[in-house]
């Protein structure tokens, strides 16, 4: 993942400023001194710094904003990183000043050049069925990037973004804009509208579940990959109505052999080696779903489990399949490790099926383990 001095830097603003300042809010003096504010600041507070300096450098009252970054949006050079921010000024400026949808309506000419998914919570938070509208609409358009916005921007829970309360409360209201992008003929909007579904699952999974179905009942040739991706983390969770939707029996019969582990010592940084055998022993075709579950160590000593993606795979009565799988315990910003006895499990249908120990060490490098038995990351960075 680029870092935040990739994404928006002293020569985006330089750049940013020229726009502006060509579309009518010339000096752009907030903006071209922005860059020097941006050393050593992560990725969210380069975007409030930018945003502030648009809104300084452009005019107070709304309609004579708007013009200045529609004149903008004339260039081809208003494109890209720079956006963002101009972006989460829009919203801002506009909700200050009671306008609503001629803001969104100059959002949706905006976010084909990098999307406003973040500038419309602020209006779906201060008005939600309002807001909801023109995102009926936006599912209608010619542009790929504006029908995306609609399911993307209305995320209950989307990631580095506030989530939207009324939605994780009740995801309904938003369903309507779900059931008009599921057979979208481009596959980055359906798969918005599959990381929406997966989003409604983890707070109303009977929910999720039904909607699946009924897109299951009439289906597009695309609609089974968008339901498995949208039903994602209740087939990890073993929710028998999800796997069920999906052709995965909870009940297959099936020997499992395994996990045997290979590397029963695995240094921080290094790989988590097993092997498994799964053999069909019923009379009509296993349809299986197979995830593993690493159980990490925690501080205290105790196991908390987290699932992991293996494969999907069918297989014929009789039929013997077996694979090896590496997983990589490297050091993350996300992760806190604490070394000691792990555990390893297979997972067929959502359903545990036998797990194996292993042991998790320090680092070769003795300086990168911190005195408490865990990962020290100071050497880390990373931009957000």
């Amino acid at each position: 993942m680029p870092t935040a001095d990739e994404l928006i830097n002293p020569r985006t603003t330089d750049l940013l400023a020229s726009v502006m300042a060509a579309a009518g809010a010339a000096p752009a003096t907030a903006l071209r001194g922005c860059g020097a504010l941006l050393e050593g600041l992560a990725f969210s507070r380069r975007v409030t710094a930018v945003k502030e300096a648009v809104l300084a450098d452009l005019p107070d009252a709304y309609p004579a904003f708007a013009e200045v970054v529609r004149t903008a949006l004339s260039r081809s050079d208003f494109t890209g990183w720079m956006t963002f921010p101009v972006n989460a000024a829009v919203a801002e400026r506009a909700l200050a000043c009671d306008v609503f949808e001629p803001a969104l309506d100059l959002l949706t000419a905006l976010t084909p050049r990098l999307t406003a998914e973040m500038a419309v919570r602020p209006f779906l938070r201060e008005d939600l069925h309002r807001a909801l509208r023109p995102a009926l609409a936006w599912t209608g358009h010619p542009d790929p990037h504006v029908r995306r916005l609609a399911s993307e921007g209305t995320r209950p829970r989307l990631p580095w973004a506030p989530r939207l309360t009324a939605l994780v409360t009740d995801p309904t209201p938003a369903l309507p804009l779900l059931d008009a992008l599921h057979q979208d003929p481009s596959e980055y909007v359906r798969r918005s509208v599959a990381n929406h579904l997966n989003d409604i699952s983890h707070d109303h999974p009977d929910t999720a579940v039904a909607t699946a179905a009924r897109w299951l009942a009439r289906p597009a040739p695309t609609t089974p990959a968008l339901v498995r991706h949208g039903l994602r983390t209740l087939v990890k969770a073993g929710r028998p109505d999800a796997l069920a939707l999906l052709g995965h029996d909870p009940d297959i019969r099936v020997q499992v052999v395994g996990p045997d582990v290979h590397t029963p010592e695995v240094r921080l940084g290094e790989h988590l080696v097993f092997g498994h055998e799964i053999t069909n022993t019923g009379t009509r075709d296993a349809h299986l779903a197979l995830d593993y579950v690493i159980h990490h160590r925690k501080a205290n000593g105790a196991l908390t489990p987290k699932v992991f993606k293996l494969t999907t795979r069918t297989l014929a009565p009789g039929e013997r399949w077996s694979a090896v799988r590496r997983h990589s315990f490297r050091e993350l910003t996300t992760r806190r490790y604490h070394f000691g006895v792990h555990r390893v499990q297979l997972q067929v249908n959502g359903r545990p099926r036998g797990f194996s120990a292993f042991t998790l060490g320090p680092p070769s490098d003795p300086a990168l383990a911190a005195p408490d038995g865990s990962t020290d990351h100071r050497h880390e960075g990373g931009a957000r």
